[in-house]
């Protein structure tokens, strides 16, 4: 028996699940796949929006704003990469300069703080690799960019380390109400639970139908990208965008918090809610559309593409509330962008409206806040010295691309759970995201994580299960 289950383990169910083991609560979260952070939390821009475009009364507006103000200190705690970088909106005609003064204007009626229109001169100052055919920009002081997956399983092992649980490969195909929800999973596992959160992502209205009325749907849309060399890292320094379309925030170009380049999306709306194929029209138009901003990106610096899927809903807001005819189960769902962004504030959100729903809140004494994480090359030398002293595995190089050290894959293996596979260890500590895409250091660290997880070679898989690299010996 659980007080609280949560179904899904993207950035929005691992943000609750951490802010509920803040309380003397037994929390859960099922999660389908074979690790956290395998949908839109893995594939998208990245970016932690200032908050000036969400329409004033939406739920997207409330949240985006205040949850861009937690995260500096969130990354903080959790040691995870963030980087305040700013944001520019560009105008190329009379008409963007008009829809840049609304965009302005809706930002300050929000409370978006730091907010300020440019002339030409001033936007060029500032990021003198952009074309100069732009009329002016809107400048967002707040906007940021940060390790989306890193803060999603940071989220998740910091909530672990205060008693939460995580149970991998339980896709969710049953709900029953009684005095408790009844949860079944596929392999005939029963979770029992007396409040439900739907944090399910794409298939939020799926996980909504099992035991509500249909009210919404979820409408993938999707967006692929380009991944720049780090020599690509310097052309510009802000998150820089185009005006807004209906379709979303436009291509964008922007550095990493890595050093890289990331260029897109596009935006098409398909039906398939695990497509994430890219396809070459795709690729051609942000190519296309990116020259509008800058001419200086060296495409043939690419070293992936990759796309994502967002979660749009019909209704076109975000969904955060108690179903009204099932009590108890709350939906967090349509997290399109901003929900990155919005992440943070909307699990205080839910906390809430919990409490509203009769679930007894008793603030634990020994909340842990902060998780430790070791980013070998940031270290001082002595620092370095010292560590290496410790432990010799952080002496050793696995990854030469990212600098990336045996010691600290090792670490990720021990504060995991489940199983890693070999993209769930690129996403904790970054080898394999350089230049060569991990062919250097990939069967390296699939040997690290054999030998720390005592199974065969052979049992390592690349990302999913069934994805096997290696079949058996030839002789």
């Amino acid at each position: 028996m659980y007080d609280v289950a949560i179904i899904g383990a993207g950035v929005l169910g691992n943000s609750i699940f951490r802010e509920l083991t803040k309380y003397n609560l037994k929390v859960v979260v099922l999660e389908k796949e074979n690790d956290v952070s395998m949908g839109t939390s893995k594939a998208n821009s990245a970016i932690v929006h200032a908050g000036y475009d969400p329409k004033e009364g939406t739920l997207m507006a409330k949240y985006n704003v205040a949850g861009n103000e937690m995260f500096e200190d969130l990354c903080k705690e959790l040691s995870v990469p963030f980087k305040r970088n700013g944001s520019l909106i560009l105008a190329f005609d009379e008409e963007d300069m008009q829809t840049v003064k609304e965009l302005y204007e809706n930002g300050c009626k929000i409370g978006v703080k730091g907010l300020k229109i440019l002339s030409k001169a001033e936007v060029l100052e500032m990021e003198p690799n952009l074309n100069e055919e732009i009329k002016g920009a809107l400048y967002a002081a707040t906007g940021g960019i940060v390790g989306p997956f890193e803060y999603t399983i940071a989220l998740a092992e910091n909530a672990v380390q205060n008693g939460g649980e995580i149970k991998l490969k339980k896709e969710v195909v049953s709900i029953e109400k009684g005095d408790t929800f009844r949860i079944t999973t596929q392999d005939g596992e029963v979770i029992e639970a007396k409040y439900v959160i739907n944090a399910a992502g794409l298939y939020a209205d799926k996980i909504h139908n099992l035991i509500c009325k249909e009210s919404f749907k979820i409408i993938p849309r999707s967006g692929e990208y380009f991944i720049m060399d780090k020599s690509q890292g310097n052309v510009v320094n802000h998150t820089i965008f185009q005006c807004p379309s209906k379709l979303g925030k436009g291509v964008l170009v922007t550095p990493t918090v890595h050093g890289n380049l990331l260029i897109g999306p596009d935006a098409r709306d398909i039906d398939d809610k695990e497509d994430l194929g890219t396809v070459g029209e795709g690729l051609d138009s942000i190519r296309e559309t990116s020259m509008r901003t800058t001419t200086k990106v060296n495409f043939r610096e690419s070293i992936r593409n990759f796309a994502g899927l967002r979660a749009n809903p019909d209704t076109g807001d975000f969904i955060v509330e108690e179903n009204d005819g099932v009590k108890g189960f709350i939906d967090v769902a349509g997290m399109k962008s901003p929900g990155l962004s919005s992440a943070p504030a909307i699990a205080l959100g839910v906390v809430d409206i919990l409490e509203k729903a009769g679930c007894k809140l008793e603030k634990k004494e020994n909340f842990i806040a902060n998780r430790e994480q070791v980013h070998f090359m940031e270290l001082p030398a002595q620092e370095k010295a010292e560590l290496i002293k410790k432990n010799p595995q952080y002496g050793r190089m696995i990854c030469r691309c990212e600098s990336i050290t045996e010691g600290e894959i090792v670490d990720a293996i021990k504060r995991s759970f489940g199983v890693l596979s070999l993209d769930g260890i690129k996403r904790r500590c970054r080898p394999g995201m350089g230049r060569c895409q991990g062919g250097f250091c990939g069967p390296r660290v699939q040997e690290i994580i054999a030998r720390e997880y005592k199974v065969p070679l052979e049992s390592v898989v690349l990302e999913k299960d069934n994805s096997y690299i290696l079949l058996g010996k030839t002789k």
